[in-house]
Formats: structure tokens, C-alpha cells, sequence
């Protein structure tokens, strides 16, 4: 059983929507852009362009389907994901049952629960985001990353922004809890895929230091932008 009954304390936040971008608004009132909206907002012309050309070579109806359709799948397997976590015994919906056969072998080596989808603000920053998982996996302690895909991504490379997107939880993370003494410098990522085992990407400290540099330079992108457009 993953579950710990000693979970830290959530932070209180809700999300906001202004102009299709994501916010979390602290207890304080204070707002940030959440992780997601930064990398959008900041997100490299080569990316960029992959999108486009994908949306041209399936269409635009397709590509809103298709996209619409992961959104859903990743809404209700990181539902259930949470309520295992948990604790609980959760009966899955048909529609995630393959994302969930996929991932499930993994969620039985993670241990030591402390946090399941829990908000994080990194107020030196100025972002927030919301965490899938903090717990022990193979009894190193790590934040943790659930995604699903319809096939292997194969390579760290084809995660494309997620490695920076779980550096960055890591940050707001360890600021929001440092009074607990807890410092986190691994990362786990998984992607479920259906009728095959989920694909794990573990990311050591060296990886994670190499990211947030990365992480550091779209941050001061993106309010440079924000300063000189207006957005």
C-alpha cells in the first residue's frame, strides 16, 4: 500500500483562466502563471513549428480531436492514479482501463506518499503549478509525472518540454516545503501507453541541474515579454 498517512499539508489555491492562460491564486491573493503557460508562452520556433505542421498533415478538425481526446484520457488516468495513491480502491473507467494497466506495475514500487496532486508556488519566480506526486520511488525520494500516450516515446528527446516542466515543480516544491527540511533532486516520469508496459524516464541531479538552467532562462523570458507586449 503507497499510502502515508503522515501527508504534508496542501496548500490552499485555486486556478483562474484569463486569455486561455493558467493561473494559481495563493490564500494571499497572490497569482502566478502556472508552468504550463510560461513554456506555451515561450516555447521554441522549431516546437512551434512541429505543431503547425502536424495540425497541416492531419487537419484542424482532426488535431482538435485527437487533442481533445488525450486531454480527457489524461484527465481520468491521473484520477484514478490519485485515488490509488491514496489509498483507495478505486474502479476504473473503461475509456483509461488500457493507460491504467499500463501504469499500475509502476505505481506498486512507489512508496512513502506525501503528496498527490498539490499546488506549488515559487514566489522568487513568480510561477506556480500544481504537483502530480511526491513520494519514494525505489526508496528515492522524488517528484513524480504521469503521462499517457498512444504510443512510446522512445527517447528523453521525444518528451519534448515535460523534463522542464517537472524541473520546475521541483523548485516551487522544495521552496514552498523547505521549513519541512526536504530538498528534492530526482524526478520521475512516466508515460502510459496501452497494451504495453508504461515507459519510465528517471532524471538524476545532474539532469535536473541542467534543466533548471534551461527552466531559469524561459522564466525571465516569458516576464520580459510580458513587460514589453502587455500580456
Amino acid at each position: 500500500m503507497p499510502f502515508d498517512t503522515q501527508l504534508l499539508p496542501r496548500i490552499n489555491a485555486k486556478s483562474v483562466w484569463e486569455n486561455g492562460k493558467q493561473y494559481y491564486v495563493d490564500a494571499k491573493g497572490n497569482r502566478f502563471p502556472c508552468v504550463t503557460t510560461i513554456l506555451n508562452a515561450t516555447k521554441p520556433q522549431q516546437e512551434r513549428d512541429r505543431l503547425l505542421n502536424w495540425k497541416a498533415r492531419v487537419g484542424i478538425e482532426e488535431a482538435t480531436r485527437i487533442t481533445t481526446e488525450a486531454s480527457r484520457r489524461g484527465t481520468q488516468t491521473h484520477k484514478q492514479i490519485e485515488r490509488f495513491l491514496l489509498g483507495e480502491n478505486p474502479v476504473c473507467p473503461e475509456a483509461s482501463r488500457p493507460y491504467w494497466e499500463s501504469i499500475k506495475p509502476v505505481l506498486e514500487e512507489i512508496d512513502t506518499v506525501k503528496l498527490v496532486e498539490g499546488s506549488v508556488f515559487h514566489y522568487n519566480m513568480s510561477y506556480s503549478g500544481k504537483v502530480d506526486c511526491f513520494a519514494s520511488y525505489k526508496g528515492i525520494p522524488c517528484i513524480c509525472e504521469w503521462k499517457t500516450a498512444d504510443k512510446p516515446k522512445g527517447s528523453i528527446e521525444r518528451l519534448y518540454e515535460h523534463p522542464l516542466q517537472l524541473t520546475a515543480y521541483i523548485g516551487a516544491f522544495n521552496q514552498c516545503y523547505q521549513q519541512y527540511n526536504i530538498e528534492v533532486n530526482h524526478a520521475l516520469l512516466v508515460v502510459a501507453v496501452p497494451e504495453t508496459e508504461a515507459e519510465v524516464f528517471w532524471f538524476e541531479p545532474e539532469a535536473i541541474a541542467d534543466y533548471w538552467e534551461q527552466w531559469e532562462q524561459r522564466v525571465a523570458e516569458y516576464w520580459q515579454r510580458r513587460r514589453y507586449r502587455g500580456w
